[in-house]
């Protein structure tokens, strides 16, 4: 039996985008600590293991986050790796068993210092072996918020579950709702503020909540090009834009690709004319969140850097395929 490949041509999603890679001086060190906590657990077996190695989520924190205290960017890398944890355990089970999963999770996020059940699910002990650190770090502020936001990602991993379990496609605007939640990127953004101690009146002002949601999109954008790929072997329905487009729009990939690029650069041209205009408050807040949204517009960098630094998505193809922008799809 013979295979055939069509191909598509990815877009060049740095194209006019100012925020330009860099990655955190300590990153070798704190990313293998972290890694080397998690597999502690032993939460993996031997084929998510390879592919919890390949992803190194301790990569992508250290682009995230490149001027980060050691001890922030140890809790980046821990918090990476315990959603991708938790994305990978709820992403094999129903609706009920991904909303026990996830109850445990905010158990233990909530109650850091309780004892965890004997044959609890382990992720009751990872997380709350992170957060037990992780918080000590932080603002109460951008601790929170954190909880809060894990909450609403728990929540939509549990809807994102009884879609699989009906074989429910959404179209793109229900798929968008749902999105910016499954993707986890809230919890990043707080990372963010672990070292600041920003109001909610900041926080949720109408000019820095769009900031952020753009930023959200985009990496969501970014995330299921790179990612559709692998997640179309892998499912045939699958939680991804490009799928999504392509039943909306009854194109081939190569066309809802580039539906989704112009997209994109619509987000991006808002983004950076929304950076040049933040709001103003006091001398040290507008510092900080001059810094919160140079932060959140990098982790768009830093997404699209690790998609092709990592194995996640391209194996050890990433350098070739970024330079030739090109991918074959199996029939």
């Amino acid at each position: 039996m013979t295979s055939s490949a069509s191909f598509i041509r990815l877009p060049d999603l740095l194209e006019g985008w100012p925020m330009v890679r860099a990655i955190n001086p300590q990153y070798e060190q704190v990313a293998t600590e972290s890694a080397d906590w998690l597999e502690m657990f032993q939460p993996f077996d031997a084929r998510y293991l390879a592919i919890f190695r390949k992803c190194n989520f301790g990569l992508l924190a250290s682009l995230a986050y490149p001027n980060a205290s050691p001890d922030h960017l140890r809790a980046a890398c821990d918090m990476l790796n315990c959603l991708f944890l938790l994305d990978e355990i709820s992403d094999r089970l129903c609706a009920s068993d991904a909303r026990k999963a996830g109850d445990v999770v905010m158990d233990s996020l909530r109650n850091p210092l309780k004892p965890r059940p004997e044959g609890e699910n382990v992720l009751g002990v990872v997380f709350q072996s992170f957060w037990a650190r992780a918080s000590t770090s932080s603002s109460c502020s951008a601790a929170n918020r954190f909880v809060e936001h894990v909450q609403a990602f728990v929540d939509a991993v549990v809807i994102e579950a009884a879609d699989r379990d009906s074989n429910h496609l959404r179209n793109m605007d229900d798929y968008l709702n749902l999105r910016r939640s499954t993707i986890g990127v809230m919890p990043c953004f707080d990372i963010l503020q672990m070292g600041m101690d920003l109001p909610d009146d900041v926080v949720n002002h109408p000019k820095i909540v769009l900031l952020v949601d753009l930023a959200t999109d985009m990496l969501i954008l970014a995330n299921d090009i790179y990612s559709y790929n692998v997640e179309r072997i892998r499912d045939d329905n699958p939680h991804n834009l490009v799928a999504v487009a392509m039943k909306d729009q009854d194109c081939d990939a190569q066309s809802a690709i580039d539906y989704i690029a112009r997209c994109y650069m619509q987000l991006r041209d808002r983004f950076l004319a929304g950076f040049d205009d933040l709001p103003s408050w006091s001398s040290t807040i507008d510092k900080d969140v001059k810094s919160y949204i140079w932060g959140v517009g990098n982790w768009v960098t830093a997404n699209i850097e690790w998609s092709f630094e990592s194995e996640r998505y391209f194996g050890t193809h990433g350098k070739d395929i970024r330079e030739s922008r090109t991918i074959a799809i199996l029939a």
